[in-house]
């Protein structure tokens, strides 16, 4: 809608195409920042359509003086509750830094940036450029006070948005796997 909205006003002239500029962008505006899921189908409709989806982070990252930290904003601190009895943590963030739509469609990347290696689906790697940018980081707890998490290490930027917590619990998520050689960690 907000790409319509340009092209109308590229078409329009004067103070008209102004005033139609700003209307729709009123309503793309309107329309983003009030839905929050558009359903896959309908009663009428039982064919499946696009979701979209809002997602809204519930902290960031911090890295400062050798100390690495999830700051959660204040409203989410009572969520914290019982998840100093695990020992690490689940992390889900948005790769923010790569936001942009070429990077969005990168569908195939050379594992760890390594050109000797073939091509490979960005769903068979952790490369953070990808449709969807969530990441997940598994991370060693240290300490929580009050709406902040110590943690020891994560692979993200400073203040890089954080999208949810889950603990980690090896009996659930842990597997016994292979993988590549090409993938490391061999």
């Amino acid at each position: 809608m907000l790409a319509a909205a340009v092209q109308l006003h590229d078409q329009q002239k004067g103070y008209r195409g102004k005033v139609m500029r700003y209307a729709c962008l009123l309503v793309a505006g309107v329309f983003a920042l009030s839905a929050r899921f558009i359903p896959a189908a309908s009663a009428n409709n039982q064919q499946a359509t696009s979701k979209h989806f809002i997602v809204y982070p519930i902290g960031q990252v911090d890295k400062q003086d050798g100390r690495t930290r999830i700051i959660l904003d204040k409203k989410y601190q009572a969520g914290l509750s019982g998840l100093s009895d695990f020992s690490h943590v689940l992390v889900f963030y948005w790769f923010d830094r790569n936001d942009t739509p070429p990077k969005r469609s990168v569908l195939q990347v050379h594992p760890h940036g390594k050109k000797q290696t073939p091509l490979k689906g960005v769903f068979a790697t952790r490369a953070p450029v990808r449709p969807n940018l969530i990441a997940l980081s598994l991370c060693r707890i240290i300490s929580i006070k009050e709406n902040v998490i110590e943690i020891d290490q994560i692979d993200a930027f400073p203040n890089s948005p954080v999208l949810d917590l889950k603990p980690y619990i090896p009996s659930i998520d842990a597997a016994s796997a292979t993988w590549p050689e090409w993938a490391g960690g061999h």
